[in-house]
């Protein structure tokens, strides 16, 4: 069970990496496995970062509050981002928008994310690609180590799945 939770949170983290390689592709902006593994290692290192903090929280709290408290945070955020994405779908009825993420959004930002306009994203720019998607999983990490997924299989998890993610 921890390690199909583990697995589980580690795929739906990674999500925003296939609407990044999407858009990388679409732009004919290549990230070498170099790159990748950049992105995919700091990537990794946040939520480790982020579920160690959940594990900190957790000893400082009595463990029915700390679990109630991470399922409610991944709860609300689950339902922030499920308003969110029903009130962008229904308020543009734009083709190109997809209900979590506008395409020509997260085109510009690959074209803007290849600082040197060469075409290939160096060690530099995949650093900074990498500390954005970090950050949108910060939250969702802390929560869900309050709850009890594995720290390690997530971690291992989400090297994978971002390296994956992002190639496909």
């Amino acid at each position: 069970m921890f390690i199909l939770t583990a697995l589980m949170f580690s795929l739906s983290s990674n999500l925003d990496n296939i609407i990044i390689g999407i858009a990388y592709g679409i732009k004919k902006i290549k990230i070498s496995i170099r790159a990748n593994l950049i992105i995919a290692l700091i990537t990794s290192f946040g939520t480790l970062l982020s579920m160690s903090a959940g594990k900190y929280i957790v000893k400082l709290l009595p463990k029915s509050i700390a679990n109630s408290l991470g399922a409610m945070i991944i709860i609300l955020l689950g339902i922030y981002f499920i308003i969110h994405s029903i009130i962008k779908f229904t308020s543009n009825r734009n083709p190109k928008e997809l209900a979590l993420k506008n395409i020509k959004d997260m085109m510009e930002y690959a074209e803007e994310s290849d600082i040197n306009k060469s075409g290939d994203i160096d060690a530099k720019e995949a650093i900074l690609i990498a500390f954005g998607l970090t950050f949108n999983n910060l939250a969702t990490g802390v929560a869900a180590s309050i709850t009890g997924v594995s720290v390690q299989f997530t971690v291992i998890f989400t090297l994978i799945f971002s390296i994956l993610t992002i190639k496909i």
